[in-house]
């Protein structure tokens, strides 16, 4: 019997590869919208960052949401993030 092969995601913060399982996914929405995605299912265009706040931090730092998504994210989405990583 062959081993279901675990799909692998790279955090946008700390640039490791990790199960899809245990990070969050972000999506730029068709809409424009940027949000957080707890089902995985949502239409838009999709990012990565591990449940930790530290990761969404250096993502922030870095840009690295903005590279993804190639649009500007204001600050307020980045807050909005934060409390409800932490919730």
């Amino acid at each position: 019997m062959q081993q279901k092969k675990i799909p692998l995601r790279k955090c946008t913060g700390c640039n490791e590869m990790k199960p899809k399982r245990e990070l969050v996914r972000i999506v730029r929405t068709p809409e424009g919208t940027v949000a957080l995605d707890t089902t995985g299912r949502m239409n838009g265009r999709g990012a990565y960052v591990c449940p930790d706040i530290a990761c969404l931090q250096k993502a922030r730092k870095g840009k690295r949401l903005e590279k993804a998504f190639e649009c500007s994210i204001p600050d307020e989405i980045y807050d909005r993030l934060e409390t409800e990583l932490d919730g």
